[in-house]
This record gives structure tokens, C-alpha cells and sequence, in this order.
């Protein structure tokens, strides 16, 4: 029997990811997994949501710096 590769975290885009975190929440709510299934789904949750949380992250410094540079003159003259 051959093991499903499942990507890390760090390699999924935030959709992927939020995406799957999604999976991860509804499968905990459903029950019915044993507690090593549960542990190990709330292990996945909680580095999907991490994951989300660095892209938001970078989103929001993204958008600050964009803001910053508004209004400064494009080729840096006086």
C-alpha cells in the first residue's frame, strides 16, 4: 500500500492552503476519528493556519509599502 504524499505547508499558495484548512476544521466538527487521527489533524490545522497567516502577513506589508511609495515622484526628481 503506497502512502499519499501530502505537500508541506510552506509550499502551498493561500488558497491552498485555506482551502484545506477548511477540510481539516470540518473533518474535526464531523468526529469519528480516532484521537491519533484527531491529534494529527489538528497538528495539519494548525500549520495551514500559520501558513495563511505568513501570506496574509506579507500581503499587508505588501500593501504598506505600495502606500508608502503614492506621491513619490517615480524617477526620484526634485
Amino acid at each position: 500500500m503506497a502512502d499519499t504524499v501530502v505537500p508541506g505547508p510552506a509550499s502551498l499558495g493561500y488558497e491552498e492552503a485555506r482551502d484545506e484548512l477548511i477540510q481539516v476544521v470540518n473533518r474535526l466538527e464531523q468526529g469519528g476519528a480516532t484521537l491519533e487521527e484527531s491529534l494529527q489533524l489538528w497538528e495539519r490545522g494548525e500549520a495551514l493556519a500559520a501558513r495563511c497567516e505568513e501570506w496574509l502577513l506579507g500581503a499587508r506589508q505588501r500593501l504598506e509599502a505600495a502606500r508608502k511609495n503614492v506621491g513619490e515622484p517615480a524617477g526620484g526628481d526634485a
